[in-house]
């Protein structure tokens, strides 16, 4: 069995996506959407720029969550220790 390094921390992978647009989402409906411009590890956060305040619904029919309205915020910061999930998205 070879060694591996060290596994990259959540810090730095996500030091590696500044400056493209990506999803925090709080809670199963709320979440914001932005362009992460910083990473911070005191406290834990991110700070996102042309930031939109995001709500998901989904439903039985359509199990996974769609966004289904936006609201403009300027910039965002937001604590690690709240989110449950980070996507990256990816430019078309």
């Amino acid at each position: 069995m070879s060694k591996a390094g060290i596994p990259p921390s959540v810090f730095q992978i996500l030091e590696q996506h500044v400056g493209r647009r990506m999803v925090a989402i709080l809670d199963p409906s709320y979440g914001f959407e932005g362009t992460l411009a910083a990473v911070t590890r005191e406290p834990p956060g991110i700070w996102l720029s042309d930031a939109e305040v995001v709500t998901l619904r989904s439903t039985i029919a359509q199990p996974v969550p769609q966004i289904v309205s936006r609201e403009d915020r300027s910039e965002v910061f937001v604590n690690l220790r709240s989110v449950q999930r980070i996507e990256v998205l990816h430019e078309d």
